[in-house]
């Protein structure tokens, strides 16, 4: 679908926090906000959940899985790798929207707390969700 031009302003106005927020906290994912709100939309997720989630999982790229490339998200207890961060950034997403075959009933129709619920359960990580929520409230606060 044809975005309208306010709906093109907001995704632009959240993409910039999302690089504020990673340039001011000298995060190695800045620049990479434009993309991961770009796939946030297209898998029907909050815009700020997959940001978050390399911010708590990696600090947003600076400690990024070791023995993997391009998965500052954790993924997959990081047994798994991408070929590039912008496939990574569209296969999380594609995952966390319910839209990927493999994990498509572990994600699916779960709101954002459902979702972290799932990624990291609290049996794991008992506040993992209120963090990530916590962080995504940064994010969205964060001056432009």
């Amino acid at each position: 679908p044809v975005l309208s031009e306010a709906d093109v302003r907001e995704r632009a106005e959240i993409a910039a926090k999302i690089d504020q927020y990673y340039t001011d906290h000298n995060m190695p994912l800045a620049g990479y906000g434009a993309k991961m709100v770009e796939v946030a939309y297209e898998n029907d997720l909050d815009p700020y959940l997959i940001p978050a989630l390399s911010v708590r999982e990696s600090t947003g790229g600076k400690f990024a899985c070791k023995t993997r490339p391009n998965n500052p998200f954790g993924w997959a207890s990081c047994k798994v790798g991408f070929e590039s961060m912008d496939i990574a950034i569209e296969k999380i997403g594609q995952h966390l929207g319910g839209n990927h075959p493999k994990t498509s009933s572990y994600y699916k129709d779960k709101d954002v707390a459902g979702i972290l619920r799932t990624y990291n359960p609290p049996s794991v990580v008992p506040a993992y969700a209120s963090q990530v929520m916590s962080i995504m409230t940064k994010i969205k606060n964060t001056e432009a």
